[in-house]
């Protein structure tokens, strides 16, 4: 359903990837005034001896094509290769409050940081410092604080595991576990709930796995958009007869069909693959009763027919079949049915599908992760596979679909608010310090922590952290209340504007970049979502002469800091990262060893995962199944007069960068102020495509959560839902309401109610 009553949004029915992707690509360029180095740089993307795409976490195939990156790959690259500069000069001419009033488009399009900056408030100006400043600024205000606790050190997926290392060997040599990071706000519930289930907070598939499986189920996620080189493995799938069933509020056009730009036929016959066999619209946040219905289907007809369980893998690799058999007895279907939207047929259906195929795939995204019980529905997701034994053997297993490049990497290294004893130890056995035992913030508790004035100092390695935080009413205002926030980035953004006392920002080289230390070419690495390490090398000469990479930039940092450290040689760190990853070799023996060699075989090597061998390292040395009930999981639904907001990427978007006003396959172009709907409560509320109206969280009694004047569109999504894009809505995201065991903000289901577009939300007549 699309329409043509509201300027800028009108019928798309062309597949994904085809000709609108390679017109995409070639206007990315354009855009950024990087036609020819922009494309002679994407050739080396994913390349073996090229860099690794600062986008999604997709692994690379094994026998790689000349053409080994995708339309939002491209304007990743093309966004960080771009010819525009942020000079101290562009600085000069804009105060950061009228930078304020900027888009978040044109405050990233103003280009690539160029020198060391800090922030003047004589003159509400960035001023350009040199190094030695920055670098002397940063150590004091760290040494100035009364508790290492008052420190945040936040990180984002696009760190490589060697500045990831040697970040998070800054902060606990400073004494402290706050590192809230971008994955608190994604895959969270990944690695909280997955561990109590299969023992490991990663997926257990390989890329070969897709070629073997003959089902492959999708939830809550849209590849198109967010991973787009997925597509490739998706649709040579669907070509050898695999079966592919989506499972999504809304249907997205990247899982109906898909036309590969690099293959000549369906470019030249304007044809396409289709991708789901079959879609499901659940409701939001209905998934763990869809896969709840879905189990209780397959019991019933094991009782009926029997064969379909794998009985011996459940009695010899598993615990709690019987509590969860009987907890799905009780369960009445009629409560299924409204929990998730779906008729008990269309479940069943699903069920037997499942049941019928030999070796089967399950995918999910951040339309999944993102909700209040998020953690134990991707446990509900474990449950489902373990009655087939689709974990450990070829073609099957759980396979999170993580969004940056090095998300999961970041986290293998250490950087995480709550390290294991082991890797403590480890540290203090390898450097001869005792780090810190109690768990740090995560990024909700490091936002409070900000308003209450207990954190100072804020440092950031890339991301756009107050952006891509919930609740902007709260979250920048505590921004504004640090002593210090310290940005390392490639580019300006909205969070670099929001300044305390003090703000520095610190340029850093981009992957694309040539990273030359002490003479020598340096090479960095990175994890992808299948736990594949490989090396990364960046061709491009740097933006400006003034960059320094990621390693030096925390090396500089615990240089001044620690001074003449007897323990770490952050000086020699910064100028050898084979001796970084000598030392993560040293502190993770069991994942790393051999570090070096392995990474310099193409291609690289793949980390340990116990799953994929069914060793499950649990307090009970098996798989477990997990009993949940899902109607107990949010008090505060229920009002006829509250809607379920889930916020959403547009397909110009990567993460809170926003590239450009369209999203092609959402047929919505130039604009990113829209609201879908579905009819029925359009009707019922009195509302009719075009409308101006404003989104305001349903339980907020302050009036200030609210996204302003926005226009409804309707769209094919479940009664009760509706749809728009993030950051624009994380206006409506409450810091209390996330998952309640991870923490991660509810992004996907936010309680909400509509009225008309009025100038003062105050004013308004509540519904009766």
């Amino acid at each position: 359903m699309a329409s043509e009553k509201v300027p800028g949004v009108r019928p798309y029915d062309k597949p994904a990837g085809g000709w609108g992707a390679l017109k995409a690509v070639a206007g990315a360029l354009a855009d950024q005034e990087t036609v020819v180095e922009g494309g002679k740089t994407l050739l080396r993307a994913n390349q073996p001896e090229g860099f690794d795409c600062p986008g999604c976490a997709w692994p690379d195939p094994k026998h790689t094509s000349s053409f080994e990156f995708c339309e939002n790959g491209a304007k990743a690259v093309a966004w960080e290769a771009t010819s525009k500069r942020a000079t101290p000069e562009v600085f000069a001419r804009h105060t950061v409050s009228e930078l304020l009033t900027w888009s978040d488009h044109a405050i990233e399009d103003l280009g690539r940081l160029t020198e060391p900056m800090a922030y003047d408030p004589s003159d509400d100006r960035y001023k350009a410092i040199t190094w030695d400043e920055a670098f002397a600024r940063t150590g004091a205000a760290l040494k100035a604080l009364e508790h290492p606790n008052q420190a945040q050190f936040y990180a984002s997926g696009r760190a490589s595991n060697e500045a990831a290392f040697l970040y998070q060997l800054l902060g606990r040599r400073f004494g402290t576990n706050n590192f809230p990071d971008c994955s608190n706000m994604c895959h969270e519930p990944t690695s909280v709930g997955l561990p109590d289930s299969i023992g490991l907070g990663k997926g257990s598939v390989t890329l070969e796995d897709f070629d073997h499986a003959d089902l492959i189920l999708c939830f809550g996620h849209n590849p198109g958009t967010n991973h787009p080189r997925m597509m490739a493995t998706l649709r040579e799938a669907s070509r050898r007869g695999a079966t592919i069933l989506a499972f999504n509020p809304l249907r997205e056009r990247a899982l109906e069909k898909f036309a590969s730009p690099q293959d000549p036929v369906e470019m030249a016959t304007l044809s396409s693959t289709p991708i789901a066999s079959a879609y499901y619209q659940l409701t939001i946040g209905g998934d763990a009763l869809l896969v709840q219905g879905m189990m209780k289907a397959i019991l019933a007809l094991e009782a009926c027919e029997g064969g379909v369980l794998d009985r011996d893998f459940i009695a010899s690799h598993t615990t709690g079949f019987d509590a969860l058999a009987a907890h799905l007895e009780a369960l009445d279907w009629a409560a299924i049915e409204a929990g998730c939207g779906l008729p008990r047929a269309r479940i069943e259906e699903a069920a037997a599908t499942y049941a019928k195929a030999k070796a089967t795939i399950l995918c999910y995204g951040m339309g999944l992760t993102q909700h209040r019980d998020s953690s134990q529905t991707v446990q509900q997701l474990v449950n489902l596979l373990l009655l087939k034994g689709n974990i450990g053997r070829s073609g099957a297993g759980v396979c999170p679909l993580r969004g940056h490049s090095n998300v999961q990497g970041a986290r293998t290294v250490g950087v995480w608010e709550k390290p294991t004893t082991a890797l403590l130890d480890s540290l203090r056995d390898v450097f001869g310090f005792e780090p810190p035992r109690a768990h740090g913030h995560t990024v909700i508790e490091a936002i409070a922590a900000m308003e209450q004035g207990t954190a100072k100092v804020f440092v950031g390695l890339g991301g756009n952290f107050a952006v891509a935080a919930p609740d902007p009413v709260r979250t920048f205002a505590a921004m504004r209340k640090l002593d210090l926030a310290v940005h390392v980035a490639t580019k300006p953004n909205r969070t670099h504007l929001l300044v305390g006392r003090a703000a520095l920002l610190l340029p850093c080289l981009g992957r694309t970049e040539l990273d030359v230390r002490a003479g020598v070419r340096q090479s960095v690495t990175v994890e992808d979502s299948m736990s594949m390490v490989h090396a990364s090398r960046g061709l491009n000469p740097p933006a400006s002469e003034h960059l320094l990479s990621e390693p030096a930039i925390v090396a500089g940092i615990g240089r001044v800091t620690f001074g003449e450290d007897p323990l770490i040689d952050w000086p020699g760190l910064a100028d050898d990262y084979d001796a970084i990853r000598d030392l993560i070799a040293r502190v993770f023996p069991a994942a790393f060893e051999g570090y070096n060699e392995k990474v310099r075989v193409p291609g690289g090597f793949r980390l340990p995962v116990g799953p994929s061998d069914r060793v499950w390292k649990t307090a009970s040395g098996k798989a477990n199944f997990l009993v949940f009930d899902p109607k107990a999981g949010d008090p505060r639904r229920g009002d006829p007069d509250v809607l379920i907001l889930t916020t959403l990427r547009s397909h110009d978007q990567y993460n809170t960068t926003i590239y450009g006003n369209n999203d092609r396959y959402r047929g919505v172009f130039g604009r990113r102020d829209v609201v879908f709907a579905n009819p029925e409560d359009m009707a019922r509320m009195g509302l009719a495509e075009g409308d101006l109206i404003d989104i305001g969280a349903a339980f907020d009694e302050s009036g200030e959560r609210v996204a302003r004047a926005f226009t409804v569109v309707a769209r094919d999504i479940p009664p009760g839902c509706l749809a728009a894009y993030y950051p624009e809505t994380n206006v409506v995201i409450a810091l209390d309401d996330h998952d309640q065991r991870s923490g991660t903000p509810a992004y996907k289901s936010a309680p909400v109610r509509l009225r008309r577009h009025q100038a003062d939300w105050l004013s308004m007549t509540p519904r009766s």
